[in-house]
């Protein structure tokens, strides 16, 4: 059985230009979940063609839109590339571009042609789940998002709160500081489990 050896990463998107060379549905679906989890992503997307929906979301969001055929100019400053277009051939092109540059790209559908996969994503005030399948299966990756999403708690960020503000009163080095933190945990379930 092949194992997951992807590496989770947590992106701060305000910080990075991120380019999406598309403009139609694929386009669309990848801007609609990067903004949905990263409103203030600073996006730019490049097509000769953009459907009505991708130009609304992108206004929404103050994403750049370009009207125009793929150049490598367009990867100049940029850190992350997801190409979308429906020519396997100028995907193939953007992904060589981006490898020679040394930008991360996703070619989307295309796991060969990925540095990275967009996975599954469930967000609660602070907390944050991501979920791959190994490129695998986005079916399975959608349906564990909605299983998560409904049986997470809204008010999950306010334990975070809390512990957070604990921790900040504590003193010592890191691992000082989960010790006391799992002391404290502890006592808080074993007093329930006593109930």
């Amino acid at each position: 059985m092949d194992r997951n050896n992807l590496y989770p990463i947590f992106l701060k998107c305000r910080t990075l230009d991120i380019l999406i060379v598309g403009g139609g549905n694929v386009a669309e679906e990848k801007l609609f979940f990067l903004t949905k989890s990263s409103p203030d992503a600073r996006v730019t997307l490049v097509a000769p063609f953009f459907r009505e929906g991708t130009l609304e979301l992108a206004a929404e969001f103050g994403a750049t839109t370009i009207l125009g055929e793929y150049h490598p100019g367009y990867l100049q400053e940029k850190h992350l590339v997801i190409a979308t277009t429906d020519k396997p051939e100028v995907n193939e092109k953007i992904f060589h571009d981006c490898r020679q540059r040394h930008i991360l790209v996703n070619v989307a559908d295309n796991p060969p042609l990925c540095d990275f996969y967009m996975g599954g994503i469930v967000t609660k005030g602070h907390v944050k789940i991501a979920i791959s399948t190994n490129g695998q299966s986005p079916t399975t990756a959608k349906r564990l998002r909605q299983f998560f999403e409904a049986v997470l708690p809204e008010d999950i960020s306010r334990m975070v709160e809390y512990l957070n503000a604990y921790r900040k009163t504590l003193r010592g080095d890191f691992e000082e500081k989960v010790n006391e933190m799992n002391k404290a945990t502890r006592k808080l379930v074993a007093q329930k489990t006593k109930i």
